[in-house]
């Protein structure tokens, strides 16, 4: 009940510093509206990409990229191809803006499929249609190690087939075996590359959306630095020790502490969550609840964070410059700022290590659609990183 109390009380404090309430909310609101509207031209701004023109060169008629172009791409609604007699001729439509993308088949692009090897395919973009060119690579990179990995399955059942009784005696007929086992095999690669293909043509957001979520994640972040600057300038006071020597135990009011942080976090994202609901038309998703579960989550990681921050930093100086300069690193890394998808593989995965990336995907998957077990991991780890953060901060703060 203390615990309560004392949550309380943080949380009227903070809530009574209207320009900092009014920048928590009125700021995220005012980004998400200008870099929304911005780049709507690139990212869509009906909840998916705009049409992309696709430019192909194919070397030769390899067999593979045929079917590539026949298969997969014919089957994403946004992708328009259109076939270019030249590697120069693309460059220069790309270049004059009359395709978003170029992609370059080099010569017998599939001669060495056996061996699980694909040559490699040249996509060209505009600085301005990175985003979708990361689309279109991704959509190859899925089909090439498909069927890479259909090819070498194919080669090992075949050749311990060669090498079976069953062949040897005569029972199986090696040619009817192999064209069977080769026709499966092809057929069920297709089919996996074509939902796989299909799933990221509906799980494209608009860029309200991504912003949306992209500012909820990097303004709910500043709580960590809010939270530990007020348990500083308690501490700096004395509030703080007079606090730890009442008949209230240690432990209720550090956990009090990192209460009022979470419920101020909930608050700021549960306005922040209407406000672009009904102003900006941005579509959360279907499921209203999943939403709710990671905001809860992110706020347990920030507030942990924010105890852990107050342990191991001694002045309110050093909060503000983590506040102005560490966040804004976390937001950029995390994808806040700029779309994630564009991050190279190294990026991507130093990203890990911040909170707002895996709120700010998980938001994204519910905007698109997405079931409730392919949230658990981002749950848990966000879960994981507050209490553990809160652990470290609590012990830290009774033994000081």
């Amino acid at each position: 009940m203390k615990s309560l109390l004392i949550a309380w009380k943080d949380f009227k404090i903070r809530f009574a510093d209207r320009k900092g309430f009014l920048t928590m909310i009125f700021m995220p609101l005012l980004l998400t509206a200008i870099l929304g509207t911005a780049l709507s031209s690139v990212m869509g701004g009906d909840g998916g990409f705009r049409e992309t023109t696709l430019g192909l060169y194919q070397s030769d008629q390899d067999p593979l990229a045929e079917t590539f172009n026949k298969d997969v791409l014919a089957e994403i609604s946004f992708i328009k191809v259109k076939i270019v007699k030249s590697e120069q001729k693309l460059k220069e439509m790309v270049r004059d803006e009359k395709i978003d993308i170029g992609m370059v088949f080099p010569k017998q692009w599939s001669s060495n499929l056996d061996k699980g090897e694909l040559r490699e395919v040249a996509i060209f973009s505009q600085s301005e249609n990175q985003l979708k060119a990361s689309v279109i690579e991704s959509v190859l990179q899925s089909f090439s190690e498909r069927v890479k990995t259909v090819s070498v399955t194919a080669n090992t059942v075949i050749t311990d087939l060669t090498e079976s009784a069953a062949v040897a005696s005569g029972k199986v007929n090696m040619r009817d075996a192999a064209t069977v086992i080769a026709s499966d095999l092809s057929h069920t690669a297709k089919n996996d590359v074509q939902i796989n293909e299909r799933s990221i043509s509906e799980k494209l957001v608009s860029a309200m959306q991504y912003y949306a979520a992209g500012m909820a994640a990097m303004f709910m972040l500043f709580n960590a630095t809010i939270g530990a600057k007020s348990i500083i300038e308690e501490r700096a006071t004395e509030t703080l020790s007079r606090l730890m020597i009442s008949p209230t135990s240690n432990i209720s009011i550090l956990f009090g502490k990192f209460l009022g942080t979470l419920l101020f976090a909930n608050i700021q994202l549960l306005i922040f969550f209407t406000a672009t609901t009904l102003f900006f038309n941005v579509n959360w998703g279907d499921n209203v609840l999943q939403v709710i579960a990671v905001g809860i989550s992110y706020s347990v990681a920030v507030s942990g964070l924010s105890m852990m921050l107050a342990a191991v930093i001694s002045d309110a100086k050093t909060t503000d410059v983590i506040s102005g300069v560490g966040i804004q690193i976390f937001a950029i890394l995390g994808g806040s700022m700029l779309p994630i998808y564009v991050f190279p593989d190294t990026l991507k995965t130093l990203a890990n290590i911040t909170p707002n990336k895996w709120a700010l995907t998980s938001f994204l998957e519910i905007m698109s659609g997405t079931a409730w077990h392919e949230l658990s991991v981002p749950i848990v780890v966000l879960l994981m990183m507050g209490l553990v953060s809160l652990a470290i901060g609590t012990w830290r703060l009774r033994a000081g």
